[in-house]
């Protein structure tokens, strides 16, 4: 194999192994879903909640609901921790409160991203599994 090949190999796998864990599946059953109210709440201190609903009725793994924030023309997403997911097919509701050690939201406009996920372990690896996920616009306000 000549050397620029040889190089080249290390750097695919990356590449393919990235590709692999950003792309988590999304599980196509429809009844599997995740939403975010519209109404969230950011304490004097920076501490935010996020609420929503959610139902699942699989996993072989831990099912979590994750949530991220943004806030204005910030690209970055801040993660507001996650809740533990009961997956029996009843709708249930999700709070996920946290305070982004780096990041200060004020009351107005702001994105949600509220994601199902479970920890499979098919492969022997931890891997995520996408079982739902809702981006939706809130209004941030004082509690």
């Amino acid at each position: 194999m000549p050397l620029r090949a040889a190089r080249a190999v290390p750097a695919v796998l990356a590449t393919a192994a990235a590709t692999l864990l950003l792309a988590a599946p999304v599980s196509a059953a429809p009844s599997e879903t995740v939403t975010v109210d519209t109404a969230a709440r950011v304490a004097a201190d920076g501490t935010v909640t996020l609420t929503g609903t959610y139902r699942c009725t699989a996993g072989t793994g831990p099912v979590f609901v994750s949530s991220a924030l943004r806030q204005g023309t910030d690209e970055v997403r801040y993660g507001i921790n996650g809740s533990h997911a009961v997956c029996d097919g009843t709708l249930r509701r999700w709070t996920n409160t946290g305070q982004p050690s780096n990041k200060t939201f004020q009351p107005g406009t702001a994105t949600v991203e509220a994601t199902l996920v479970e920890l499979t372990t098919d492969t022997g690896l931890p891997l995520p599994r996408i079982h739902a996920r809702q981006q939706q616009d809130v209004t941030l306000s004082r509690s």
